[in-house]
């Protein structure tokens, strides 16, 4: 998680925090009986819906969003530009080693396609199939942890009748409405704040992070594919920099000057005017 974010976590949880506090005892908002309800019911419904690998999948997901920093789309547009200034000098094949240093799958995926010989087409062809079945075992990862989101508050409402049955039975003995009291309310409290507080923001987290991973494969296939087709490096590095939002690009504006030398257009002025001075020149 970048610093920033971990900053403005500690204080909004602070706040948040300071919120159960100012009213009261914070220890009133624990009920271990609350508690074992909402978390094993919500495990319990998670494991009869998805199989075990599939949790397991979307536990290694989760810790590598919050743990592996991603590469920026700048940085990734100046790796295939140095690729392609190496593959012109070098020859295609010079790639091969660049190809085992890299750390990015799915650019060396694309680079081992490239190195074999494969066709523009095909090499599309089968960067898109990575794409999206990526994009739909993402998805998957997603839907269990908004499942677990919608299992929280359910068992929430599990525990808040389990606790107004007890009061129901314990008419008459105040100790044990007492005892039910917290557990009818706290069980609630329990299963929205697991939901909207963890599972709804990491589920989240993910589909945000597949968008930006999804950017920088789109913008490493139409690099490598520009490689592959042997384009000028300059022409690549504009191409590339469309993926960018204006802030990000380091683009120099050509001066006017430079318009009109390119088109002629102080010469074509010129001409324009020297025909209109004849043509309004008087016969004699």
């Amino acid at each position: 998680m970048k610093y920033k974010n971990l900053v403005g976590l500690i204080l909004c949880s602070a706040l948040f925090i300071v919120g159960f506090t100012i009213n009261g005892n914070i220890s009133l908002y624990f009920n271990l009986s609350g508690l074992l309800i909402v978390i094993g019911g919500s495990l319990s419904a998670a494991l009869v819906s998805f199989r075990l690998e599939q949790l397991h999948i979307v536990t290694k997901v989760l810790s590598a969003a919050y743990r592996k920093p991603m590469m920026k789309e700048t940085e990734i547009i100046n790796i295939l530009i140095d690729l392609s200034i190496r593959s012109r000098m070098e020859g295609i094949l010079s790639l091969q080693n660049k190809e085992n240093e890299t750390t990015i799958l799915f650019l060396r995926r694309a680079l081992g396609c490239m190195i074999d010989g494969y066709k523009i087409d095909q090499i599309r062809d089968i960067l898109n199939t990575e794409m999206y079945f990526f994009r739909l075992r993402r998805e998957d990862s997603e839907r269990v942890l908004r499942a677990i989101a919608d299992y929280l508050p359910a068992f929430g409402i599990v525990g808040s009748v389990v606790g107004l049955i007890t009061m129901i039975g314990g008419i008459g003995d105040t100790s044990v409405i007492l005892q039910a009291i917290p557990l009818a309310l706290t069980s609630t409290l329990y299963g929205l704040i697991f939901s909207n507080f963890l599972f709804l923001p990491f589920a989240a987290n993910v589909k945000e992070r597949t968008n930006q991973e999804l950017l920088l494969q789109k913008i490493i296939m139409e690099g490598v594919i520009s490689i592959n087709s042997e384009l000028n490096p300059v022409i690549l590095k504009t191409k590339l920099e469309s993926f960018l939002t204006p802030s990000d690009r380091e683009i120099q504006l050509v001066s006017y000057a430079k318009i009109k030398e390119r088109f002629n257009i102080e010469r074509e002025q010129q001409n324009q005017a020297r025909n209109e001075e004849l043509d309004n020149t008087p016969l004699v």
